[in-house]
């Protein structure tokens, strides 16, 4: 692997022990009160490196690929391309920037079930072989267009509590894999494994348990057909908590010593996304409006009125949104509150109030109903765990332009880099340090993560 790219256009700040992240929020919230007000990320690329211990220390052998689409910054890709982490890739453009920083092909994946003939060609002139697939139409595809794949069954998971219906729109059943491999095998293309996918929101990890048993059916079932299976996916879902990754591994351990020991040949591997970046980025927004409303329109359907009605009731509009850093907000609940950054008062009042971004359009509510103190125009709010889903592909909406990134390091985590051997002289080139006490300038520490 190259490593770090000489041309990138960021750099990484290692804080003196003095610094905190606060501390660089405070600095940069003072610079964009004075030249413009812009939103801005704060990432902390340590945290990368932390999570990845703790991977190491409750998860290995199970080597983890990140799924690109989760947060696709320069910053993030080359950090965990540097800790050896493989990557998952669902476009022709995500796989071209992993390749960009000099991954090998073998760890790579190509994870889009519904892949473009375009993508999948470009997948074999790059020699990206390891490919999902549900389906004999992407089966044929698949075997038009890169003859030498192999490929990776993704079966569906059997858990359909409420809000897990998304795991029966990709992946196939147990009966249709025979099919497939029959397909697979009039088509001479090569299965090597297994899928599956349980989500992050599934509290119920028997599941793991039902999908590692249908695994285990599908590799005999593949035996039967003379595939020699050797990998094995267990997904994503994994949210950052450290128990949640210690009770994964309490309820499938047992199950891979069984099913896939290690004299099985099988590797197993699986797709962190979440878990890696979601707490290692907060978002600064600053307040552009503000509207008095009436608290019934502000209510959430059927919740009962229970205020003074001459308290007021604020309506908020921030410089960001649902068509920028809040696009997941579109498809799913946020898992963030916001903070005011500036300082008040405890016994300060607390009043009902709703955020909203800058479109003005209907769509674009952030967050329906909150207490805050009540805030003027100028103000800044922090939103904690925004490094999922906010920092993919640039939003065409409008004039939206992504926030600048600040990324920092602390100390700490650069010596853990060094002791694990993978702090290199080309690495070191994109780091500068930040004293406690001085204020940090975007035009002249920073660049855009564009």
């Amino acid at each position: 692997m190259k490593g770090f790219l000489e041309d990138a256009n960021y750099s990484i700040g290692l804080l003196d022990e003095g610094a905190t992240l606060a501390d660089v929020i405070d600095n940069c919230i003072y610079e964009h009160t004075h030249s413009g007000k812009k939103a801005f990320y704060v990432g902390d690329l340590g945290k990368l490196v932390r999570n990845n211990i703790q991977w190491q220390n409750v998860m290995a052998p199970i080597k983890p690929f990140y799924p690109v689409k989760c947060n696709s910054t320069p910053g993030v890709l080359e950090i965990l391309g540097t800790l050896g982490v493989g990557f998952a890739c669902s476009s022709k453009s995500e796989m071209a920037l992993v390749q960009d920083l000099g991954i090998s092909p073998e760890n790579i994946i190509y994870t889009n079930p519904c892949k473009q003939a375009s993508q999948i060609k470009y997948a074999a002139k790059a020699g990206i072989n390891i490919m999902t697939c549900d389906s004999d139409i992407e089966l044929k595809k698949i075997s038009r267009n890169h003859p030498n794949a192999k490929l990776l069954l993704h079966i569906a998971t059997e858990d359909i509590t409420a809000g897990e219906e998304m795991n029966m729109k990709f992946g196939t059943t147990l009966k249709n894999c025979r099919h497939l491999m029959e397909c697979a095998k009039e088509l001479e293309v090569q299965i090597v494994g297994v899928k599956f996918h349980v989500s992050g929101s599934c509290k119920d990890l028997q599941t793991y348990i039902h999908a590692l048993s249908d695994a285990r059916c599908v590799f005999d079932m593949a035996e039967e057909f003379g595939f020699k299976m050797n990998m094995l996916d267990i997904g994503g879902g994994f949210t950052g908590s450290e128990l949640q990754l210690e009770e994964v591994n309490h309820v499938i351990r047992p199950l891979l010593d069984v099913y896939f020991p290690k004299e099985s040949g099988v590797n197993v591997i699986a797709e962190p996304g979440c878990y890696y970046v979601s707490s290692a980025f907060t978002l600064a927004v600053n307040v552009i409006a503000k509207k008095t409303v009436e608290y019934d329109k502000l209510l959430p359907s059927g919740v009962e009125q229970t205020r003074n009605d001459d308290e007021p009731v604020f309506t908020y509009y921030i410089n960001d949104g649902v068509y920028g850093s809040f696009a997941s907000k579109l498809s799913e609940k946020l898992n963030t509150i916001p903070e005011v950054h500036k300082k008040y008062k405890e016994d300060e009042p607390l009043f009902a109030s709703s955020l909203w971004g800058p479109s003005c359009d209907e769509l674009d509510q952030i967050v329906e109903n909150c207490l805050l103190p009540e805030l003027s125009v100028g103000d800044w709010l922090i939103f904690d765990n925004m490094g999922s889903g906010t920092l993919g592909e640039q939003s065409a909406f409008n004039d939206y332009q992504r926030p600048l990134i600040y990324y920092m390091m602390s100390f700490s985590d650069w010596d853990e880099m060094q002791d694990a051997g993978i702090a290199s002289d080309t690495l070191m080139k994109n780091f500068f340090f930040v004293p406690s006490c001085i204020q940090l300038s975007p035009e002249e520490r920073f660049s855009t993560a564009a």
